[in-house]
Parts: structure tokens; sequence; C-alpha cells
């Protein structure tokens, strides 16, 4: 098949968070799969095509001026006529799969323009951005464009059954309209061969002392507050204890605020936006990862742990984890992230055997050569229900 992918990121292009990987390397596994894979993006700092590891992306000139709203407007309308030279050079596609609400604009026009229905992949909402509540202004209409994509495709793929039901509740969807499969990881992504105590020791915290990583949007849906809340009743089972939280947002700000009143700001390290080189260090020198977020569509940071082979603890908004036996998982209170961690620090074995078997699951579930295959049995089944090419 040949396929258009439209996202407003991606590894080879402008990089923004965690769909980046996804649409790159789903569309890497598409391309070994025999499949013709054209991204359309934003330019960023490369060329307007290339060809890498097999996909062909399709690079637009972007304003980076106005709101977000204005920027994904001027996107829209650069990857639609894009989409549309394309196809003259190239052929027909067979199938159009956008990610999130940024390029719908574009889906939508593609789709009334060209006679091409579209998927679109759900890898969050502006609802469960917000903590679960609806915004207003901009955090409005970046609702009603996801409405609007939901509403127009016709099929939706999102990652988790939370997130299925997540959809089917905020925006009336019907359950049939919505396929379920997993996000991926390459296998040794993460893993790094470091000494741990030399990593700890960069950030002033003892090579012995262990260390509980987060990672993520400073942001009310990824909970850092929760953890810092959860700081106190940590340190006073084990004083040792040191936190390192890496990430940039809006709430960044309050919870060092929050440390300090708590008397634990020595304790806690806030890094910031950190270059990935720096994340994979602190991710294998870690003890423990720790995912305390409100909603979570996924958790793509879960298999990053994984697959350095590092246990979890997770708020149960976390559904790819099988408590006890991959991880932990706690309510979305601190007391329960703190009663998590203080077990999991208390017993050395169960932490090796947590870790151990979710970088098992990796190779089995979460490869992206078996993420492709399912991804092209939602292209077939919905070439049937449209009007495939002839």
């Amino acid at each position: 098949m040949r396929i258009g992918m439209l996202s407003w990121e991606s590894l080879y292009s402008t990089k923004v968070g965690g769909v980046a990987p996804h649409v790159s390397e789903i569309s890497e596994a598409l391309a070994r799969r025999g499949h013709e894979v054209h991204i359309f993006t934003r330019r960023g700092d490369f060329e307007s095509y290339d060809k890498i590891n097999g996909v062909h992306y399709q690079r637009v000139d972007s304003d980076s001026s106005g709101d977000i709203l204005y920027q994904m407007d001027q996107m829209a309308e650069a990857l639609y006529h894009r989409f549309g030279a394309v196809q003259q050079l190239f052929g027909k596609f067979d199938i159009v799969h956008g990610h999130d609400w940024h390029p719908v604009l574009a889906l939508t026009r593609i789709k009334r323009d060209y006679g091409l229905p579209f998927l679109l992949t759900m890898h969050s909402t502006e609802w469960g951005r917000n903590g679960n509540h609806f915004g207003y202004g901009i955090s409005q209409e970046i609702s009603h464009r996801e409405w609007l994509g939901c509403y127009e495709a016709g099929l939706l793929i999102v990652t988790t059954r939370l997130m299925q039901e997540e959809l089917m509740r905020i925006f009336s969807l019907p359950k049939e309209k919505i396929r379920i499969i997993p996000n991926g990881i390459i296998m040794g992504k993460m893993r790094r061969g470091l000494d741990a105590g030399r990593v700890k020791e960069k950030y002033g915290i003892h090579p012995m002392a262990p260390l509980v990583l987060f990672c993520g949007r400073m942001s009310i849906q990824k909970g850092p507050d929760i953890l810092v809340e959860a700081v106190p009743r940590i340190l006073n089972n084990r004083h040792d204890v040191r936190f390192v939280f890496i990430g940039e947002g809006g709430m960044r700000w309050e919870c060092e605020r929050r440390a300090s009143e708590l008397g634990v700001g020595d304790a806690c390290r806030f890094l910031g936006y950190v270059s990935g080189a720096e994340k994979e260090e602190l991710v294998n020198a870690c003890d423990l990862m720790c995912v305390p977020s409100r909603n979570e569509p996924f958790g793509v940071v879960v298999l990053e742990a994984w697959d350095a082979c590092k246990p979890v603890v997770a708020t149960e908004a976390v559904s790819i984890i099988n408590n006890f036996e991959d991880g932990l998982v706690a309510y979305v209170q601190p007391e329960s992230i703190a009663w998590c961690i203080n077990r999991l620090l208390a017993n050395p074995e169960e932490m090796v055997k947590l870790a151990r078997a979710g970088c098992n699951r990796i190779e089995t579930e979460f490869s992206w050569d078996h993420i492709a295959e399912k991804t092209e049995q939602v292209y077939i089944e919905a070439r049937e229900k449209g009007h495939p090419n002839p």
C-alpha cells in the first residue's frame, strides 16, 4: 500500500514529544513490510525531501508566529498542497493516516477533495492534558478539532483501553469505531552500560543512594506534584533516597516551591529539559521510575524503563502495567505512591523481578514489527469499509 502519514512532528523533522518516535518508527516498520510510506510533516532544520530508513519524508515550511492554532492552520494548508503534489508524482494513496488534532484540517480537505477516507491515531486529548477537564479559548478549539477528526475519520486507533473509553465518554464515539494497538519501542533503544554511581555523583547524589526518576512534562496531567507530596513519606522511611525530575512545563516552579515548603528541596533535583543522551544516562542510572500521572494515554516512559530493565511505580491511570507482576500500580494519591516506592526500596529482589518481567514484555508485545502487522490489518479493514482504489 501507498501510505500517507500526516503529523506535526517526527524524528527527522520537528521533534516535540512522544508522537515523533511513534510516527517515524511505525513508518519504518511498515516500510519493512513492503509498504511505501510518506510522512507529511513540518520541515524544521531538514531539507524538504528525504528518504530515511525506507521512509519518504515530505516536509513543508511552517510559520512559527502566532498561537498554536494559527501555526497548525498554516501547517495544514501546506500539508494539503504537498499531499496533492506528491500524489501527482507518485500515484494515488491507498491509506491516509493522521496523528492527533494538529493535521485534522488537512485530513478533512484531503477526504473531501480527493475522496480518500482517513484513519486517525489519538495519542492524547486536550481533556486529559487539562487534568480531565475541558478548557476554554484555544483549548476549547483544540478539543473541537479533536472531535472533528474523530467524527470524520473512518476508523480510530488508540494505544490503550483507557484511551478508548475516554474518547467514547467525552466525544460520544461508538466502541466499534475504535481499534486498540499499543505503542512500541525499539528493543535496546534505552539500555546503556554505565557506572550508575558516577552518573548520580554528577547531580550531587551519593553513588549508593537510591534514585527515583520522574520523566515527563511538568503538567497537571503527568502529576509531578503528586510525587513531590509523596517525598516526605518516603524520606521518613529511608532518609537517603533522592528524586530527579526531568521535563519542562508550567508546574515546574510550583513543584520546586512545594518541595522547599515541605523541607525536602535538598532531596529533589529539577533539571528541566535535558538532551536525549542525558535522559538515557538517568534512566539507566536510576533505581526505579515513577509515573504519577493523573491521565495517561499510554506511557512510553514505562517502556523506556523496562527496556533499561528498571522497575516502575505508576498510578492506575497507566493501564499497561500488570500490578505486582511487572510493576506496582498506585492510586492517584501521594500516600499510595509513597507506599509503593517504600515497598520496592525495601525489597531489592522484587525490584529485579518486576524489572525483568517488564523487559520480557518488550520483545513479545511492544516491538514495532508486531505493532506494524496489527496496523496493517486496520488499514485493510479501513479500505474494505471505504472505497478501495481501482
